[in-house]
């Protein structure tokens, strides 16, 4: 094949052909990329798009921002080298510098670091790693919703019970905790309620000698849950756990890989509680847009003897020196506070859009990490009246997102949540233009499912 002159259509099929069927975003997402810049990327046939998955959140600056892209060439430029195992560098020091500069003094004033393999999931697999062997303890609390990777302890902890259905084996030191997921509250409470339940339940589980739970080795959660829909847990929620795993010595990790450096309005999304974890997993944002994982820990937690954890690519050189120009603009332009008010700027936009019909449920997140979630009307209500969500319209709504120009993902319980995860630098008139899209797609989608009931 001629690529020079290859339509999106010719890349798709041979791409389909090729590839293994555990590909995902081409079967929603229908193009080729061509070029990329800020929040724009453009196919190989000329069509504009907004990017609102950004890398899954990883584009903290969106695509090629000059700073990040400078460094790079720099780097390579300076004859740096590009791959060191876990052999220090100058470049190695000063990523460690920024990211300890982005974390709370509390934490880092008795940290260690590891370096894992490039995928966030690696980074789970080692704070796992890391509790176990200084508790002697086996078994994870994780929560119900949750994502967490799909490597095998990491997807373990998975809320979503599909992906692990056909893998038997996967490791049964796992408890599952229910999340406060207040839209649909697994005890169909209302308010805040919601989680006061979900922590008194998870007090009793850690009281009970009977609750079948044995000492645990840590407990993991995302401060919004990114694959599980875009669900904030409240911050007095994060308290109650943090007070809970301290009084009972388990580790708290919090997984940030999607919901550091400034997504969530806060540089970690743990800091809306005013909380220290024991465990931080970072990557996406703070690789710059390239492979980088790193767990942030107590040092009192550092049981591990030389290679306990390690991976070839834990010394990716370049994703460090982006990763510091990226950490270092985050801060020097107040991005997560930028994050806060383009976040409300756009949930006040997508709220005028859930005005237009029952079958939008809920709007919700926090800074640029929002989601809207789709529902059908014609359902039975749940406990708290709710209709049952609805994911083949959530389906048809991206479809009618991406026919305008914008990208956004699904996730949530059957899929029934558009995702909203723009780069943080998104300016107020982008989101306007987003939220105008996403609105005349939803008008599009719901219009077109009542023609279908009248003409059926």
């Amino acid at each position: 094949m001629n690529y020079a002159d290859a339509t999106a259509d010719q890349l798709l099929a041979q791409q389909a052909a090729r590839e293994s069927s555990a590909r995902t975003y081409p079967r929603y997402l229908p193009l080729a990329i061509e070029t990329a810049s800020g929040l724009t990327v453009v196919d190989v046939d000329g069509n504009e798009y907004y990017d609102c998955l950004a890398g899954a959140g990883t584009l903290a600056l969106g695509h090629n921002h000059p700073a990040v892209v400078e460094e790079m060439e720099r780097v390579l430029a300076d004859g740096r080298a590009i791959h060191t195992l876990d052999i220090t560098t100058p470049e190695k020091e000063r990523f460690v510098d920024t990211l300890f500069d982005c974390l709370p003094d509390e934490l880092t004033d008795t940290a260690k670091v590891q370096f894992c393999s490039p995928a966030g999931t690696d980074a789970v697999e080692a704070a796992l790693k890391l509790v176990r062997t200084a508790t002697g303890n086996r078994p994870i609390l994780g929560f119900q919703g949750g994502y967490h990777g799909m490597t095998g302890e990491a997807l373990s902890l998975m809320g979503n019970t599909g992906p692990k259905e056909s893998l038997p084996g996967l490791s049964s030191a796992v408890h599952h905790l229910p999340y406060p997921y207040t839209y649909r509250c697994p005890f169909g409470a209302g308010g805040d309620e919601c989680w006061r339940t979900s922590a008194r339940y998870v007090e009793r589980v850690l009281d009970d000698p009977a609750s079948g739970v044995v000492s645990p080795a840590g407990m993991i959660f995302e401060s919004v849950q990114g694959e599980g829909g875009s669900v904030p847990a409240p911050a007095p929620w994060l308290r109650e756990i943090r007070r809970l795993t301290d009084e009972h010595d388990v580790p708290l990790i919090a997984d940030e890989i999607q919901t550091g450096l400034g997504r969530t309005g806060e540089l970690f999304g743990f800091e809306h509680a005013d909380i220290v974890p024991d465990v931080v997993t970072v990557s996406k944002a703070v690789g710059g847009g390239l492979p980088l994982a790193v767990v942030v820990y107590d040092e009192e937690l550092d049981g591990w003897e030389p290679g306990a954890h390690a991976g070839t690519f834990r010394g990716n050189q370049l994703a460090m020196a982006a990763g510091t120009v990226t950490m270092r603009h985050v801060l020097d332009n107040d991005l997560d506070a930028h994050a806060a008010a383009m976040g409300e700027r756009l949930r006040e936009r997508l709220e005028d859009t859930a005005a237009i019909s029952e079958a939008v449920g809920d709007v919700r997140g926090r800074g640029l990490m929002l989601g809207v979630e789709f529902v059908d009307p014609a359902g039975e209500p749940g406990p708290q009246g709710h209709y049952p969500p609805d994911g083949d319209l959530a389906e048809r709504v991206q479809a009618e997102t991406f026919d305008r120009g914008l990208i956004v993902e699904t996730g949530g319980r059957d899929g029934a949540t558009a995702r909203f995860l723009p780069p943080l630098v998104v300016s107020p008139r982008q989101v306007d233009d987003i939220a105008e899209l996403f609105h005349r797609s939803v008008r599009a989608a719901i219009d077109a499912d009542e023609r279908a009931e009248v003409l059926a």
